[in-house]
Parts: structure tokens; C-alpha cells; sequence
């Protein structure tokens, strides 16, 4: 999606909260370099204003803020639930109109090519 994304996470050894937080973390600093160092980036400017900005205004932030601080757990407690999850974040970018099959969005565990597998071809 474009403006959010699922995740069915599962660590036994890890709390959630620690997962997000750590993905949320790592995730944060490897994008906004990516998009500070791209010379294609037309909008890298307001982005990184934007981002900087977001980060002066939460005191748990030292640089900048990339992802909001909310996320929506749902405990995934029989295989029925996680199948029902799992099919809900597959028919997102088809609900959203981006497909016609949940296949075809390229950024789906639904989709048979990675991102990485395209860029190579």
C-alpha cells in the first residue's frame, strides 16, 4: 500500500512491541537515506522537511520521524484468524484499485515475483 503496510509477525523469543519497534527503527533510518542520497528523488526536499519536523516534535525521536507512533496488533490465536489476516492483506491493493488480482501487486506475499526479483530482470 502506499501510505501503510501489514505484517504478520511472529518471534517467540522477542515481544511485539520490541519487533515494531526495532523493524520501525531500522526501517526509519535505511528510507530516509535512501531517499537523502537518491539524485532521481524530485521530492526529496519537502519530504525530508516534513520527516525533520515530525522528528523535533516527539521527544522519543533524535533526527526525524518517519513512521507514526500508532500500529493496530491483532493476536493471531487459531490458523483461521491468520488465514482470515492474511487474506485481508492480500485483497487490500485489489479493494484499493490498484489490481485486479491480489497477484499482481508486486509489494504482496501473494505476488510469485519479489521486488528484488524484478529489479534484476
Amino acid at each position: 500500500m502506499t501510505n501503510h503496510l501489514h505484517l504478520v509477525v511472529y518471534d517467540s523469543k522477542n515481544p511485539l512491541s520490541d519487533i515494531l519497534r526495532d523493524f520501525k527503527t531500522y526501517t526509519s533510518k535505511m528510507l530516509f537515506k535512501m531517499i537523502e542520497e537518491n539524485p532521481h528523488e524530485s521530492r526529496k526536499s519537502w519530504m525530508l522537511a516534513i520527516f525533520r519536523k515530525a522528528g523535533k516534535a516527539n521527544p522519543l525521536n533524535l533526527h526525524h520521524q518517519f513512521w507514526q507512533n500508532e500500529n493496530y496488533p491483532v493476536a493471531l490465536e487459531s490458523p483461521e484468524i491468520i488465514q482470515q489476516k492474511i487474506d485481508y492483506i492480500h485483497q487490500n491493493p485489489v479493494k484499493a484499485g490498484f489490481v485486479n488480482e491480489e497477484s499482481e501487486y508486486l509489494y504482496s506475499s501473494a505476488s510469485p515475483l519479489s521486488p528484488l526479483q524484478v529489479l534484476e530482470a
